[in-house]
């Protein structure tokens, strides 16, 4: 079996069950099994399989056909122009998190040395992108599950970013400094909510999805903890559901943080909130 021709079956099984991408993800699993670029496949669309990359591309076609993520089959996802490496240990970075990544440079001059704090850091996507942005500053990234630990130094070593350091915490209990800026994309998705969501996320770490307290119990932990941490005058960022920005307003403003805004993501939805501490 040629390359064109597995690209043509697997496009018509991932069609044949809804899939909207069905070409690229087919593109994309046969560019992960030969190691080539995808428009080397469009090049040399009469080279042909051998056996064993024809079993790999053939298992992993079934397992996406399963729903399961393109980026945990490959192993990597893009976010901010990085190719990072992820796993089923980690949530996949999604699009509109570079809005929390965007809001926080507005928040970082270029060349200064402030310090930075990412809870819940995962495969470290937002830390690594903010670093790749702020060679200067010094950003920590913590995460309670080691694995996630794991790929998250993985992608620094690999990207030669030097500036950023991942250690193990449960929110801020090994965390002993104070930061401008704390940043923080918790989970945020209610026990109720979980069986409407996409059927890709049942591959995602559930520990990172849900939250107590109607979504909201990670976020009033941050939020109502994060002064101790913060400079005065410093910044926290927090992203969470597109219904939950008047909860999570409120939250910030009981806490006594003060310019406290909320920014959409690419669809529209209300997606980050920010306040700042009050100078004492």
């Amino acid at each position: 079996m040629n390359i064109e021709y597995w690209l043509n079956i697997a496009y018509i099984k991932l069609q044949s069950i809804g899939n909207i991408s069905a070409r690229l993800d087919s593109e994309v699993l046969l560019s992960y099994v030969l190691n080539k670029d995808i428009s080397w496949l469009m090049c040399y669309g009469c080279y042909k399989l051998n056996s064993k990359d024809l079993k790999l591309a053939n298992s992993l076609l079934m397992r996406r056909m399963c729903g399961e993520p393109i980026a945990y089959l490959v192993g990597k996802k893009e976010f901010w122009s990085l190719s990072l490496l992820v796993s089923n240990a980690t949530l996949i970075p999604r699009s509109d998190t570079e809005i929390l990544v965007e809001q926080t440079l507005m928040r970082v001059e270029k060349d200064s040395k402030k310090k930075i704090l990412d809870l819940g850091t995962g495969c470290g996507c937002v830390a690594l992108a903010l670093a790749s942005e702020r060679e200067t500053c010094c950003i920590i990234g913590v995460d309670c599950m080691q694995e996630s630990l794991k790929i998250a130094k993985r992608n620094a070593k690999v990207l030669h970013l030097n500036n950023v350091i991942f250690f193990h915490s449960f929110w801020f209990s090994s965390v002993n400094e104070i930061f401008d800026v704390i940043v923080s994309n918790p989970p945020y998705v209610s026990l109720n909510e979980i069986t409407s969501l996409d059927k890709s996320l049942s591959f995602e770490p559930l520990i990172a999805l849900i939250s107590t307290n109607n979504g909201l119990g990670s976020i009033k932990y941050i939020i109502k903890h994060s002064k101790k941490y913060l400079n005065d005058m410093g910044w926290l960022l927090i992203e969470h559901g597109w219904t939950q920005k008047i909860s999570v307003q409120k939250l910030f403003k009981k806490y006594h943080f003060f310019n406290v805004m909320t920014y959409k993501d690419y669809s529209r939805n209300d997606r980050i909130t920010v306040g700042q501490k009050k100078q004492i």
